[in-house]
């Protein structure tokens, strides 16, 4: 799990303010957007359909993606990519 320090070379999560207004209407979308300094590999979300939700680059945030994946449409999918990472 990485440290709270990011990866400069990593390629930041960037949506556009239209698309992440659209994705914040989907269940557990409410916080995309607000991780801008979290490389995009560092979400759970992105593999399941919710680019920028759900950050796991910590261990706390990895934890508090297991708890609030129950939000997500799929929430099998978020629990997946938090114990693959």
């Amino acid at each position: 799990m990485a440290t709270n320090e990011y990866n400069k070379s990593n390629p930041k999560m960037s949506v556009s303010a239209a698309k992440q207004h659209e994705l914040q209407g989907r269940p557990g979308g409410s916080n995309i957007g607000e991780y801008s300094r979290v490389a995009q590999e560092n979400f759970a979300g992105t593999a399941c359909g919710l680019p920028g939700a759900y950050p796991i680059d910590t261990i706390e945030r990895a934890r508090a993606a297991l708890s609030l994946a129950f939000h997500a449409k799929d929430p099998e999918c978020i629990k997946n990519q938090v114990y693959k990472k």
